[in-house]
């Protein structure tokens, strides 16, 4: 998986791609609409990736408190943009991130 219609291509198919990051595979059954195995999947990760995910899914739940407390961890401020493009932003990201490594 190198780009977004990559991940987005494996979500219409219905397959996590293979080895992928837990804050990614959170993000994908979180597109999935699976919000609670995006959130029990990236629960564990202590990584700032993570965090970032972790805000991302308390905003959508409605729990700015939490949200709040996530996106500190995460080193970043509470997002304003939409949901949708704060999910395209994060996959974005942790796509790039990636290919770096």
């Amino acid at each position: 998986m190198a780009t977004l219609n990559d991940f987005l291509d494996s979500m219409q198919k219905g397959s996590v791609p293979a080895r992928i990051p837990a804050p990614l595979e959170a993000l994908w059954h979180e597109g999935c609409g699976d919000w609670k195995r995006a959130h029990e999947t990236v629960q564990g990760d202590s990584t700032i990736e993570a965090a970032r995910v972790h805000a991302y899914l308390h905003r959508k739940e409605g729990d700015l408190a939490n949200a709040g407390y996530w996106y500190r961890r995460a080193g970043r401020q509470i997002a304003t943009a939409s949901l949708e493009d704060e999910w395209h932003e994060i996959v974005n990201a942790l796509i790039v991130s990636r290919g770096k490594g």
